[in-house]
């Protein structure tokens, strides 16, 4: 098959891609552009490590086609940073603990900024439900939960 030109921003910066129709978002932003923070783990959708924000929405980038993409803004973990200071979530995510081995970190990390970007003050629960989508091999979780619920208060704080 020919490759398509797509047209999309990824972490505020626009780019021109030639992709095979049948490269996934997860493929173009790693190996066409070279953002390394979404990882594959299960390349089904259901581990979550893949995620990024599409257009303000968290997906699985290894379920979307990056046709799909064309036009859209991707934010990955990269772009979460500005002025070379972590986010909120990044940094409560390393001050709790959250991060053992580190692999699903990053989906975490867009998952926790994608529920505290709609929901700035959630529950347990909804924290619990906000990040169902992702799975951690290394840790019970809590310390994950905990720092999402740091970074609701920085967030607040301002």
């Amino acid at each position: 098959m020919a490759k398509r030109i797509i047209n999309l921003r990824v972490n505020g910066e626009a780019h021109e891609v030639a992709v095979e129709p049948s490269w996934t978002l997860l493929e173009t932003v790693r190996e066409a552009l070279g953002y390394t923070g979404p990882k594959e783990g299960c390349g089904t959708g259901d581990c979550g490590a893949c995620s990024v924000i599409v257009d303000g929405r968290l997906i699985t980038s290894c379920l979307m086609l990056a046709p799909q993409a064309d036009g859209r803004e991707v934010r990955t973990v990269e772009g979460l940073a500005t002025g070379g200071e972590l986010s909120h979530v990044q940094r409560a995510f390393i001050d709790s603990g959250g991060v053992q081995c580190g692999f699903c970190t990053p989906g975490m990390v867009m998952a926790a900024t994608a529920l505290l970007e709609s929901n700035p003050t959630p529950s347990f629960e909804e924290i619990r439900n906000g990040l169902a989508g992702n799975l951690c091999r290394c840790t019970g979780y809590t310390k994950i939960y905990e720092a999402v619920e740091l970074a609701a208060q920085r967030m607040r704080a301002g």
